[in-house]
């Protein structure tokens, strides 16, 4: 055999291997039998908060809902952004055109793995990156809240979203680089239990830095400006840096907690924009939980501003 065939036979064999590891690695990741161990019954009432915590109306109620009506939860919210438009699903308890015939593991493996009952990525427009960090008995208690939920019959509609990020095995590549149920501050052996609380509702059902951390090329949040505001997703606007250097730099922790639970900043501003929803979720959390959550940005490193100036 002549040295081109072997070559080329060789390309072909490093191509197929390369194909084989990629399908390999891109394949959809589920919970651990451990997690699935700690998923116990649940408690609704502990749900509701985590239902807050985790801002689940805000994208899958409609807009402008207010009371019972946050607990209708038909998506159809949708997130316009360089990758195409991603429309939040039917969430309800309705047996096909929501999540009712979910299983707590099912729901787990959405919210930590990103992966649906049958097995398809889901895109990060839905927060797993964040909500990877989040308690197994948390979600159960969510799931048990989420019972409580009424069934809300149609389909949201489909995603609009063209090649190549309609081809959704390629996320499996994505989150082997994104996807970290690890803390992203790293806290030392001095930091409070209220910190550490802090930490948990802010990195995980919190999702803070979904918004409010700088993004790289691929959509992955860029670590180490961690919480120091962005471009928003939609391209038009600026999230703050919500760190100590940022624009809430010279608010007092009860200043933080004040805004969290009434919407009206130290200069008697009230909150706007995509806030307002975030404000609301969060006055419907325990008064110990925003006071954790100030308690943490006021303890995490400060960082310039992770958007370029005007």
């Amino acid at each position: 055999m002549r040295w081109p065939a072997k070559i080329g036979l060789t390309l072909v064999g490093l191509g197929v291997v390369a194909a084989g590891t990629g399908w390999v690695l891109s394949a959809p990741q589920r919970v651990s039998a451990e997690t699935v161990a700690a998923l116990d019954t649940g408690d609704a009432e502990a749900g509701r908060r985590i239902f807050f915590a985790a801002g689940c109306a805000s994208c899958h109620a409609k807009p402008g809902s207010e009371g019972d009506a946050l607990l209708q939860l038909p998506g159809g919210v949708k997130l316009a952004t360089a990758f195409g438009t991603f429309v939040a699903p039917n969430i309800s308890q309705h047996p096909t055109d929501g999540i009712g015939s979910w299983s707590v593991e099912d729901l787990a493996n959405a919210m930590m793995k990103g992966v649906t009952p049958d097995g398809t990525h889901l895109y990060p427009a839905f927060p797993y990156t964040s909500y990877a960090r989040m308690e197994p008995g948390d979600i159960a208690d969510l799931y048990a809240f989420l019972k409580t939920t009424p069934a809300v019959a149609g389909k949201a509609p489909p995603n609009e979203v063209g090649f190549p990020f309609n081809m959704r095995r390629g996320l499996g590549l994505w989150k082997q680089v994104n996807l970290s149920d690890e803390p992203v501050v790293a806290l030392g052996d001095e930091a409070s239990e209220q910190v550490r609380l802090g930490q948990y509702l802010v990195e995980g059902p919190g999702h803070c830095g979904e918004c409010h951390t700088p993004r790289d090329a691929t959509g992955g949040s860029i670590k180490n400006q961690w919480l120091a505001g962005a471009v928003a997703a939609e391209g038009e606007g600026r999230i703050p840096n919500i760190t100590p250097d940022g624009a809430v730099g010279g608010w007092s922790e009860a200043d933080l907690v004040n805004y969290f639970e009434t919407g009206f900043t130290p200069d008697f501003d009230s909150v706007g924009g995509s806030m307002v929803e975030v404000q609301k979720n969060l006055a419907q959390l325990r008064a110990e939980d925003r006071e954790a959550i100030a308690a943490y940005l006021k303890a995490i490193p400060g960082r310039p501003n992770g958007y370029p100036a005007r």
